[in-house]
């Protein structure tokens, strides 16, 4: 990151437990956003303080260990690794992790008690998502280090509570058990600061993160962002069966209108074209179906729609088709007007956020 900006000192309210559990210098988390946190994204969160998170699961584990050695390349400083647990490999995907010695394990479904005990013992911090109090309470029971509690701002597959009402919730349920990162809706150092005072620990962003230089999506897919409104999102359930918020454009208003059954062949052509890109057999994608029907109660119709996410995604985010593929997004995507590097990014937030807290313990006139 030579040549970038100066990085701030940080204010010591900064200096959280998330700092200290996983060894970054700011408490700021870059999430496993599925064909954009690839290594040039995560290296540079880790080179400017932050924590940056791999995304695996549109990875084959083959392609996985070489995203891990190239970061590895690339810095020196803590990252961690997101992924499914529902696929059949998530076992090896772990030790490979283990072997490689990636700091966190970052969930985007509740990790099985076994897995948790597994990846602690191993030196890795278990970090889920979650979008409800009881499933903080829940693997808060089974010895997770920390939880990205994420509202229904986030953007991706999201809950309904808003991240005002979810974060401390969170932190109630959970104590000083737990290390809580806010996620849904957080772009700059107030809403640091903010989250602090909610009483968690630091906050992950994703769409702020993929709006930055060093985000390898299109430029002009970058451009169809910025100039989204903060009203301009949704979240449907006509992608792969689950809530998703995304950018509403002129192909998710259509995929709102359609039935499943109209809808299916588009399902079944993304099912293929996810067992091409990532290497998947089709024993191993009916066992991945199972797991999936019997971790999230689907049906085999949602299950066949599920290959749809991925690959409508990439169409957009890689190959830049928007007239074909999904952008998923927070709703705060309507406030980013601005692309700046991944350090001129870490450096505004920590700033902003240095400024408010400086400000408010500071007396005021009375």
């Amino acid at each position: 990151m030579s040549g970038g900006p100066d990085l701030p000192e940080p204010h010591p309210a900064l200096r959280t437990r998330l700092c200290r559990l996983v060894g970054v210098r700011y408490p700021v988390v870059q999430t496993g956003m599925g064909w954009v946190a690839g290594p040039r994204l995560v290296s540079a969160t880790a080179a400017a303080g932050g924590l940056g998170i791999l995304a695996s699961a549109t990875m084959t584990l083959d392609r996985l260990g070489e995203a891990i050695a190239e970061v590895r390349s690339r810095t020196d400083r803590p990252f961690g690794v997101n992924l499914r647990t529902d696929v059949a490999d998530v076992g090896e995907r772990v030790g490979l992790m283990i072997d490689a010695g990636v700091k966190v394990a970052s969930f985007a479904q509740a990790p099985s008690p076994d897995l948790v005990a597994r990846c602690r013992e191993a030196g890795l911090v278990v970090m889920p998502t979650i979008g409800a109090r009881r499933h903080a309470e829940k693997v808060a029971g089974w010895g997770v280090g920390a939880v990205i509690a994420q509202g229904a701002e986030g953007g991706g597959h999201t809950g309904v509570v808003p991240t005002s009402l979810l974060l401390p919730q969170v932190v109630d349920a959970v104590g000083r058990d737990v290390v809580v990162v806010g996620a849904g809706g957080f772009f700059d150092g107030r809403g640091l600061a903010a989250a602090l005072a909610y009483g968690a620990d630091g906050i992950a962003m994703g769409t702020r993160f993929l709006l930055t230089r060093d985000s390898a999506v299109p430029e002009a897919v970058k451009a169809r962002y910025v100039e989204t409104p903060v009203t301009g999102t949704v979240v449907t359930s006509r992608v792969d069966g689950a809530p998703q918020r995304v950018v509403r454009t002129e192909l998710v208003e259509e995929l709102e209108k359609r039935s499943w059954v109209r809808r299916l062949p588009r399902a079944l052509a993304s099912a293929h074209a996810f067992r091409r890109e990532t290497g998947a057999t089709l024993p191993s994608l009916l066992r991945d179906g199972r797991a999936m029907r019997r971790s999230g109660g689907l049906d085999w119709s949602q299950v066949v729609m599920a290959a749809n996410a991925p690959m409508m995604t990439k169409a957009a985010l890689v190959d830049g088709r928007t007239d074909v593929g999904v952008l998923p997004t927070g709703q705060v995507v309507g406030l980013i007007d601005e692309l700046p590097t991944v350090a001129e990014l870490m450096a505004s937030i920590i700033g902003g956020a240095n400024t408010v807290l400086e400000r408010l313990g500071t007396p005021g006139d009375g």
